[in-house]
């Protein structure tokens, strides 16, 4: 335990003074790799960081991006003026009836003019077959907004997994390199140490971006959701209403 501790010690010794060396180059230089941008030093921290492990995470990036972009997509489109539908349905229900009211949820899409439409093709026969028809179809649309998103919350989990199980390997690899030379030198680690630790920061990172979206996404659901029951409690007070 004291030579693996004492090796991590010399080891991370050894990279931070081999960061101060090359930051005092790069200003000695005249900062010609300062001038690099940031999608440059990206990529070559992403080469450096090996096809293998650091492959599979940008997979679960870009596999997740999709999914969260197709999702927002999704949402902004199901997204409705809830006050100005209500009041359509509700004038256009008591001047043209339950067919007028139809009619209105027909042309507006969205989850909440569908759980409209539910609940006023059922109006003809009871309040309670109209409040089962809502509260049924309701859950269908939910499961409509909620699809896919699993998958996203998967990729959050398995990147930063998988950045640490490469962090793992690497550092499995670098003490085997001890074992085999026998003698404890940084700069015989320090390169695979510096892999390891990479596949570990795309990894966070991946899961941090994904986090984000998926952030975005939830608090996108329960905006609509809540609109969703708003609406179901006013539709079946307006059937009550056009009843009497």
């Amino acid at each position: 335990m004291k030579k693996l501790f004492s090796t991590l010690a010399v080891s991370g010794l050894f990279i931070m003074s081999t960061t101060t060396v090359n930051a005092m180059t790069m200003f000695q230089e005249g900062g010609e790799e300062a001038s690099k941008g940031f999608t440059q030093v990206l990529k070559e921290q992403f080469i450096q960081g090996g096809a293998g492990f650091m492959g599979i995470v940008l997979l679960c990036l870009i596999l997740g991006l999709a999914v969260a972009i197709e999702r927002i997509i999704y949402l902004n489109m199901a997204s409705t003026n809830t006050g100005k539908l209500k009041q359509q349905v509700e004038d256009a229900l008591a001047s043209g009836g339950v067919e007028a009211a139809k009619e209105v949820c027909r042309n507006t899409k969205g989850p909440v003019a569908s759980i409209y439409y539910q609940g006023l093709d059922r109006a003809g026969e009871s309040i309670e077959s109209a409040e089962k028809a809502v509260v049924s179809y309701g859950g269908v649309q939910m499961g409509q907004l909620e699809k896919n998103v699993s998958w996203l919350s998967l990729f959050i989990a398995i990147a930063p997994m998988l950045g640490f199980m490469g962090t793992v390997i690497g550092m499995i690899q670098a003490f085997q390199k001890i074992a085999a030379v026998g003698n404890l030198s940084a700069s015989l680690i320090a390169g695979d140490i510096q892999v390891a630790l990479l596949t570990t920061v795309f990894g966070l990172i991946t899961a941090i971006i994904l986090q984000i979206f998926y952030n975005y996404i939830i608090a996108k659901i329960d905006s609509i959701v809540n609109d969703m029951e708003d609406s179901s409690i006013s539709l079946i007070d307006m059937l009550v209403d056009h009843k009497k």
